[in-house]
């Protein structure tokens, strides 16, 4: 099931930027360029190396990264997936009031930089457009230094952050993701994955589905994500008017102009992706969006697991149907999706033994399921036992790669336990 439509419904930039207008301040916090080289380790340097946690207190800063640890660490094995990760947790020793009291740590994350459409925004809210100019200079430098020498350089940074952002929604859906709070103060200048908190990958196929807890209305259920992206850089253009242009319906103009390639990117990143998983590795045909939407439909009715679905795939190409099949209740209603499949692989030029490779490359044997992620967490919360959390970080460290050792992880949830599921701001 295809997610452009959802696009055609956001109203044009000269309706959302009305000319007395200043942008509205979305973000909860300023994040600060990154420190100079040098200081992060300087600030190391000050813990003795001899200094030891007890077990218990460890296990605090285990549970602090509870959240983090459930999509971060996949995040960074799964392939073309840019991501934020951790540098470190310390137990802080006071509690943390969430669905329960809980030990409270602090995590200190590492990204290519912490610069976000809500630092803009902080910024242009405040009607500060030269602080606005000076930090769009400064992040262009740093992470997209080949549009200074363009003839328009903040209109082709934008395009290029647009594209960037494009890419990593279509495969956040494609890996099955959900970030569950994507506000502006959480969508990365960099292009990465960044503020785990409520995240969780989906199990069941349903387009709907949100794990957060505070996310009541299915703002950013799955099937939302890429909407919502668009939706945070039309609030960053709001931000770089000034600079695109100094008349203002010519720099609204130009951002429109930008935005409306986001949904188009988009669509054949997500596409190619969906057609990988599938094993159609070669050039895409007419017919191949309506094969992954109906692929998609058959996991929605049927309510089947979207990781376990994509890996048994490839094992059909083998000859063993049989684990696939398994999953469906209606098989005669998949048997007449694997005949076309099948003819449409028939055509391809690639070897099945290729396909089967390149399909186990890109759908993973594994990912952080909801209750397994818990189970580990109870373990360091009320046993001060950080085993279990270190198997499944090690599992999840290989999540293309089948091991018996590990084959407890890649079973879902007992029935009801993911509908009822929430997720919590463990950051």
């Amino acid at each position: 099931m295809g997610f452009l439509w959802e696009f055609a419904t956001a109203p044009p930039l000269s309706e959302r930027f009305p000319a007395n207008s200043s942008p509205a301040r979305h973000g909860q916090y300023v994040c600060w360029p990154d420190f100079p080289p040098g200081v992060s380790r300087r600030y190391l340097e000050q813990f003795p190396a001899s200094l030891e946690m007890p077990a218990a207190v460890a296990a605090v800063a285990a549970i602090f990264a509870g959240q983090w640890a459930r999509c971060q660490q996949i995040f960074l094995a799964l392939e073309s997936s840019p991501s934020g990760t951790v540098m470190a947790v310390v137990a802080t020793g006071q509690p943390v009031y969430r669905d329960r009291v809980l030990p409270g740590a602090i995590l200190t994350r590492m990204a290519a930089s912490h610069i976000r459409v809500g630092t803009f925004e902080y910024f242009a809210a405040r009607g500060e457009a030269d602080q606005v100019k000076r930090l769009a200079d400064y992040t262009m430098a740093r992470h997209d230094p080949a549009v200074l020498t363009a003839t328009q350089p903040y209109l082709e940074w934008f395009r290029v952050v647009t594209r960037r952002q494009a890419r990593l929604m279509a495969q956040w859906m494609t890996h099955g993701f959900i970030h569950g709070v994507m506000n502006t103060d959480n969508m990365s200048i960099a292009g990465e994955t960044i503020d785990y908190g409520p995240c969780a990958f989906m199990e069941a196929y349903h387009p709907d589905t949100v794990f957060s807890s505070i996310d009541e209305r299915g703002r950013y259920a799955y099937r939302n994500q890429p909407r919502i992206a668009l939706w945070n850089l039309s609030r960053w253009a709001e931000t770089l008017l000034p600079l695109l242009a100094t008349d203002r319906a010519t720099a609204i103009e130009r951002a429109t102009g930008v935005l409306d390639t986001f949904p188009v990117v988009y669509e054949q990143d997500w596409l190619a992706a969906m057609c990988g998983k599938l094993g159609l590795v070669d050039a895409t045909e007419p017919d191949d969006r309506s094969l992954v939407e109906d692929w998609l439909t058959l996991l929605e009715t049927q309510q089947v697991d979207f990781t376990l679905a994509f890996r048994r795939l490839a094992a059909v190409l083998r000859g063993q149907p049989q684990p696939l099949l398994e999953l469906f209740q209606d098989q005669a209603a998949l048997q007449a999706w694997l005949v076309r499949w099948q003819e449409r692989g028939n055509r391809s030029t690639t070897p099945a033994q290729r396909r089967i490779e390149a399909m186990n490359a890109v759908n993973p044997w594994l990912i952080p399921r909801n209750h397994q992620v818990e189970a580990a967490l109870t373990a360091a919360s009320e046993a001060a036992d950080l085993e279990p959390f270190r198997r499944l970080l090690a599992a999840l460290a290989q999540p293309y790669q089948e091991n018996a050792m590990y084959a407890d992880y890649a079973d879902p949830a007992p029935d009801g336990y993911t509908a009822r599921y929430r997720t919590f701001c463990g950051t």
